[in-house]
């Protein structure tokens, strides 16, 4: 299958090309923030086991192992990793990154908690393998453990929805976007362009959206308990004002 034919998600000049919009200097930073409210809402035991999962360049990831978590980030774009790596390396922290597809990867009975951060649940047209990323979580996790998915939700998106808009990276770098919802706001359709310099690349993507209830409802449907929504890390409730939607389960 060549590049073309890939899905977007399994495309890495996808994901290389849009690395500096995701992970600005601002976002790298609010990694100490969010982990700070997440120890205060989830309480994790002192040195437990967590799986960050589609870690990315590993802002959170190196987060927790600095404040003395065993933590894996699994991704399944190798430059994002290699970046993690050296992330961990010039902190100091002690990483287990490990390249994989977020439907595949599976430790049984490994993490007392496992987090999937920033918009990276969802990705996959067919229902049926985000509920395998569930199941593999659900699988990995230790009796009593805990999933945080923190997505951005419907109920927000329409709020804010704009049909185009662009910015301008801090390296000049434009980013054009356009957005339609389609099946009923069951996904949304995205198309990027991304002009640096003489260079012009684009990317059209179909990204699935959850609200509230259909998220905690996928969660149940898939054997977690106590499900619960909030609109941020804080534990504040989620309504059409919250900026995120941080759904928490146990098993």
């Amino acid at each position: 299958m060549s590049t073309q034919e890939k899905p977007w998600h399994e495309q890495d000049r996808f994901w290389e090309s849009l690395g500096p919009l995701f992970f600005t200097e601002a976002r790298l930073e609010m990694a100490v923030a969010e982990i700070t409210a997440l120890e205060e809402m989830l309480q994790p035991e002192p040195g437990c086991d967590i799986l960050d999962l589609c870690c990315g360049v590993g802002r959170h990831t190196v987060e927790l192992a600095k404040r003395g978590y065993n933590v894996v980030g699994v991704d399944r774009t190798r430059a994002f990793l290699d970046a993690a790596r050296k992330a961990a390396l010039q902190s100091g922290a002690s990483v287990e990154f490990i390249e994989a597809d977020m439907r595949e990867f599976n430790r049984k009975d490994a993490f007392d908690l496992v987090i999937n951060m920033f918009t990276a649940f969802g990705y996959f047209e067919e229902q049926d393998e985000n509920r395998q990323v569930l199941r593999n979580i659900r699988s990995s996790l230790r009796p009593g453990g805990k999933v945080v998915i923190d997505v951005i939700g419907k109920e927000r998106l329409a709020k804010i929805f704009q049909a185009t808009n662009w910015q301008e990276l801090e390296d000049g770098t434009l980013v054009l976007e356009s957005r339609k919802p389609a099946d009923d706001w069951a996904f949304m359709h995205n198309r990027w362009i991304i002009v640096k310099g003489t260079e012009r690349l684009e990317h059209s993507f179909k990204h699935r959206l959850y609200s509230a209830v259909e998220l905690k409802t996928l969660l149940q449907e898939e054997g977690y308990k106590d499900v619960s929504a909030f609109g941020s890390f804080d534990g504040s409730e989620y309504d059409q004002n919250s900026q995120r939607l941080i759904v928490v389960g146990s098993v």
